[in-house]
């Protein structure tokens, strides 16, 4: 302890501070004083309930059934209540934390006429509310609940539907011209908040009369539309909020083409469908409350609180530290941290964004200082922080998504993932490598870095990872593993600087309820985009297209669904990219043949890179924010950079050892020949090779090699070293004679 307290006095030894600090951003309040007590409650209490109630311990468990509150339900919930309840705490929370438009610099005076409205409007929905409460005591008194009785109908319709549509469309709009306080709740966000708990009383009311084997029939109850119509509404607003404007526009375009589809032509044409019909379903499994939301409130929760805890025992900065001492010290050190650091905390961070605003506003200013140009520093750090997403064992949040979505295991998943993330990151540091050699630069100065032995000797740190796999592959399930990760890291937390004591929990808890709001309202919006897919019946008419392009070439599918998945993921988080293209694209490649893993890898794999995509690249823009480099060119540079990444999911589609399926000499024959066919190919991209610049020749000599080797078979493995020697011996030939002719 006493080395700890020590180290922790010796900040030129340590680089990384507070890389694990959340970011504000332009719209989140920062409150003080007692409205910060209340919403930090809020936050502490949403995190803890679904810590407690995904292990099934509820206050009578707890008490050993000495306490027993009737109102109060007793865990295991109901899987429907639970996701309503998980949804509506997120709106609720979310709409009191982020403004519905960005701060001013300087303080501006609130529209009086706006900041009126708000009243009557949270009158309106407090009024909603209270029917909703009402419904809650009329079907608990026996009443017989359906969508034909004309009484029933009439108070859904104009004593619930109507004011609830009031509030949450009146105070939606007006939010947007209400000039806000940073430090001060706002009335508009009040009403949306109390729209959200109306919305949640109502369905978990309905739902739990059994009603809804009812959606989608005339007999559905018409609140049931009303009230989804309004929560998607909700939804869409918090996710603009959240997560900016390229998800809504997305889920916008498939919600009218819900209505307008019967009037397209081909493939694209759709069966009538009402609103009411439409909307009783889409707040169901069958949207909303789906895979996504599924796995939003239960994997992605749990470990959104494990990060919390790494966060709150400040391992963040261990990791980033470690990254330094490790690789610091090579050419282009920073850049190589990047690397390092970002496989790390990414797999822990559910967005390639967060990630690269967590660790890039370290290692972008010391890539700068070394010498690489702003460009360049951004699009390392966006590429390095991307591959995050797909390293195991946490993998963001996507392979919770594809374990739901597909049924496989989880920890499968997780071993599938292996030789693709060396494969990725191998790619992003060779490319960094010689980028490096290119340009002449050095690695930084032993004294600028932290100390070998004293990231040694806090190893420790990497306990609750170790404990998680170990966890993990001994058969606990994800939430049991998850659970007993986040108890070990308040253990290792004993021995360093930074002991969890209870306030240290409550902060943790409060700092996953912040983490959470972003992933979670991603999550219910693309539940909206996959509900439209299943209800109208659009993907299995897209796996029939890519069905009729296989017949031409299996190739030419595969490049088209690739771009498909890439043009859905533009401007979304991994999780809404990878839950949209699977709806989309994944069934039409398993038509093909291809193995149900082969396939959702192969989708989640491009859903992840187009992060670093241009035109619309989100990691690229958020690295150039801090870069001040110009996005589109940074966004190019980091696709650049990814190159050689995009090959990788054809390697694994064209020969399946790659991922971990087959025998493990195949394996390990496979995943060799394919990183060394990865070095080849960024040679060729950055015309480097072995010490000296490649010309035009010696790069399509070493392409065609590189295609070669990862193309999987031993006849082209040989084929592809013996070109790659007959490159190198060439190039030594031709060295040696123009040294005895400069001789």
């Amino acid at each position: 302890m006493n080395n700890d307290n020590n180290l922790a006095k010796e900040p030129d030894h340590l680089i990384a501070h507070g890389v694990d600090d959340e970011p504000v951003e332009s719209n989140l309040r920062t409150y003080k004083g007692r409205s910060y007590q209340v919403i930090t409650l809020i936050a502490a209490v949403y995190a803890a309930f679904h810590m407690l109630a995904l292990n099934g311990l509820g206050l009578k468990a707890l008490t050993g059934g000495l306490v027993d509150i009737p109102f109060l339900p007793d865990f295991p919930i109901e899987t429907w209540n639970f996701r309503i309840a998980h949804v509506a705490g997120a709106l609720v929370l979310g709409f009191l934390m982020f403004s519905a438009t960005s701060f001013p610099e300087e303080a501006q005076t609130r529209p009086k006429a706006v900041r009126f409205l708000a009243y009557p409007l949270l009158l309106s929905a407090l009024f909603s509310l209270g029917m909703a409460f009402y419904f809650a005591w009329e079907i608990a008194s026996g009443t017989m609940w359906n969508g034909i009785d004309k009484g029933i109908r009439f108070n859904e319709i104009w004593l619930y539907g109507v004011p609830l549509w009031v509030a949450a469309t009146g105070s939606i709009i007006l939010s947007w011209f209400d000039k806000q306080s940073r430090g001060r709740f706002a009335p508009h966000d009040f009403v949306l908040a109390a729209c959200a708990l109306s919305v949640a009383v109502y369905l978990i009311t309905i739902y739990g009369t059994l009603m809804r084997n009812s959606t989608g029939t005339p007999f559905a109850p018409v609140g049931i539309s009303m009230a989804a119509l309004a929560g998607t509404a909700l939804i869409m607003e918090l996710t603009r909020r959240v997560a900016g404007m390229a998800l809504v526009v997305i889920a916008t375009v498939f919600l009218i083409y819900v209505f307008v589809g019967e009037f397209l032509p081909g493939f694209l044409s759709s069966p009538a469908i009402t609103w009411e019909r439409f909307f009783s379903q889409v707040y169901t499994d069958a949207g909303v409350l789906g895979p996504t939301t599924a796995v939003s409130s239960t994997y992605i929760i749990l470990f959104i609180i494990f990060a919390a805890f790494l966060q709150a025992s400040k391992v963040g900065d261990y990791f980033v530290n470690f990254a330094f001492a490790v690789a610091g010290k090579a050419r282009g050190g920073p850049a190589k941290v990047a690397i390092f650091a970002s496989g790390l905390m990414g797999m822990i961070n559910g967005t390639s964004a967060g990630n690269v605003v967590a660790t890039g506003s370290l290692t972008i200013p010391l890539m700068k200082k070394v010498g690489y140009e702003k460009n360049t520093a951004g699009a390392i750090e966006a590429a390095a922080s991307t591959g995050g997403q797909i390293m195991p064992p946490i993998m963001g949040a996507g392979a919770f998504i594809m374990a739901e979505v597909t049924g496989i295991p989880y920890s499968d998943i997780a071993i599938a993932a292996i030789i693709p993330a060396i494969l990725y990151f191998v790619s992003i540091f060779f490319m960094v490598d010689f980028e490096a050699a290119k340009m002449g630069m050095k690695g930084m100065r032993k004294e600028e870095l932290p100390r070998v032995a004293t990231m040694v000797r806090q190893v420790y740190l990497f306990v609750p990872i170790l404990i998680l796999i170990v966890a993990l592959f001994l058969g606990y399930s994800v939430i049991r593993a998850g659970t007993l990760a986040t108890i070990a890291a308040v253990v290792v937390s004993w021995f360093t600087p930074y002991r969890m004591n209870l306030k240290r929990v409550y902060n943790a808890f409060e700092i996953a309820g912040h983490m959470s709001i972003q992933i979670i309202a991603v999550c219910a919006c693309a539940g909206i985009i996959v509900g439209v897919i299943s209800l109208t019946g659009v993907g299995a008419r897209f796996s029939n297209l890519l069905l009729s392009l296989a017949d031409t070439s299996q190739l030419l599918a595969m490049f088209f669904a690739m771009c498909i998945a890439i043009l859905l993921g533009m401007g979304m988080p991994t999780t809404a990219a990878y839950a949209v293209a699977a709806s989309v694209v994944a069934p039409g490649l398993v038509d093909l043949g291809i193995p149900l893993l082969t396939a959702h890898f192969f989708v989640f794999y491009f859903a992840v890179v187009s992060a670093i995509t241009p035109p619309v690249a989100l990691a690229s823009f958020a690295a150039a924010g801090i870069s001040g480099a110009n996005p589109l060119k940074t966004s190019v540079a980091s696709f650049k950079i990814g190159i050689a990444a995009f090959v990788v999911p054809f390697m694994f589609f064209y020969n399946s050892t790659l991922l971990m399926e087959g025998e493990l000499i195949d394996v390990l024959r496979s995943g060799l020949t394919a990183v060394f066919g990865i070095f080849l190919l960024a040679s060729a991209v950055q015309g480097w090779f072995i010490g000296n610049r490649a010309n035009l020749a010696v790069r399509v000599a070493l392409t065609a090699a590189a295609f070669l080797m990862i193309s999987g078979g031993l006849m082209t493995d040989l084929i592809g070293l013996s070109l790659a020697v007959a490159v190198f011996l060439l190039r030594k030939m031709v060295g040696a004679k123009s040294a005895v002719a400069g001789a």
